[in-house]
């Protein structure tokens, strides 16, 4: 009887969902310790960013309601329970990278979660060193979260900005945490006014982003990148079309990145996607000929969201037919992965699946 050799069950393993590799954890001892290997874990998330493959779509819903949609065959939801129990308090994600959410509890609690795994960390509390002014505006807090490859540590990066009267400039500081010394550091401030309140951070070749000006009264905008290797700021070239001022737009990444900016689709109507004021792009399909959009359409008391492909060709809208999901929530691409973090895995995690 033949068998296989062991580079050949790696490589069959590492094409499979994680959903079934942990359930194939149970075959044998030495099953569960090729799974749990770090080169099987890397192999198995490369297949799956190579391929486009094991992605998941987690949608928010009311601050602590999630729902996951499977981005191959969107017919099947899946309903996720926040770590900390049926509690009805708020959850931010302030990233998504490799498997792993950042996510924000409560206002107050940060935790690092693997929602494949059903595994959490809890980040260590991290004081802002400087003290409020007696005369602030505001206070304004902003996160970026990505892998830097270089040194395989994941990293939180968080800015807290103050501002004053006729939105003076007070102070700004930047701290970044490590998965790797679970730990947080103090890093070189940032020198920049961040435009939008609460923005995340997008991941795009090592690089955090933010949209920035020099100063808050500044109407001229610019993109800055957080190295997550070196730990530096630095000035992104935007295109020349983003010189205007009178030029609205908005910069976020999604599949591949190229070294320079590559015109993708243009369209002279003020809504690309009919009947929708507010468009942001997703990803692509795996064949790369269309492109994920998330609407959001408002009116004078409610607001709704949906999801629909745009075909780079023939340039029609086609709705995703999924029933039953909520008027309005936010969306973030996932990735499912064995990326581990500590030995924790609560009870009162569970998953419920429904067909639709």
């Amino acid at each position: 009887m033949a068998t296989l050799s062991h580079d050949m069950i790696i490589e069959i393993l590492g094409c499979l969902s994680v959903k079934d590799l942990l359930r194939f954890k149970c075959v044998s001892k030495l099953w569960c310790s090729w799974i749990e290997d770090p080169y099987f874990i890397n192999l198995h998330l490369s297949y799956s960013l190579k391929t486009n493959t094991n992605h998941s779509l987690i949608l928010r819903h009311r601050k602590f309601q999630f729902l996951s949609v499977n981005y191959d065959s969107p017919k099947t939801t899946r309903r996720l329970e926040q770590p900390f129990g049926e509690q009805k308090k708020p959850i931010q994600i302030m990233g998504s990278c490799n498997g792993l959410l950042a996510v924000e509890y409560d206002y107050n609690r940060i935790f690092l979660w693997n929602l494949s795994t059903r595994k959490y960390q809890v980040l260590p509390s991290t004081k802002i060193d400087f003290s409020s002014p007696s005369i602030c505006y505001g206070r304004s807090i902003y996160y970026g979260f990505g892998y830097d490859l270089v040194s395989d540590d994941y990293k939180l990066v968080r800015m807290v900005q103050l501002l004053g009267e006729n939105d003076e400039y007070f102070h700004s500081e930047a701290k970044v945490y490590s998965l790797r010394s679970n730990c947080w550091r103090r890093i070189k401030d940032f020198c920049f006014h961040l435009i939008f309140y609460r923005e995340l951070g997008f991941l795009a070749n090592n690089v955090l982003h933010w949209m920035v000006s020099r100063t808050p009264e500044s109407s001229n905008r610019n993109l800055v990148g957080f190295d997550l290797r070196s730990e530096e700021f630095r000035v992104v070239e935007l295109p020349d079309f983003c010189l205007d001022e009178n030029f609205y737009f908005d910069v976020k990444a999604m599949g591949g990145v190229k070294e320079s900016w590559v015109k993708l689709m243009s369209s002279t109507q003020p809504d690309l996607l009919p009947g929708s004021p507010f468009e942001v792009p997703l990803a692509f399909s795996k064949n790369g000929n269309k492109v994920l959009f998330h609407k959001k359409e408002l009116g004078g008391n409610w607001e709704r969201d949906s999801l629909v492909w745009y075909d780079l060709g023939s340039k029609r809208v086609e709705k995703v037919g999924i029933e039953d999901l909520p008027l309005d929530y936010d969306v973030y691409l996932y990735v499912e992965s064995l990326v581990p973090l500590n030995d924790r895995c609560p009870r009162e995690i569970k998953i419920d699946v429904f067909n639709i």
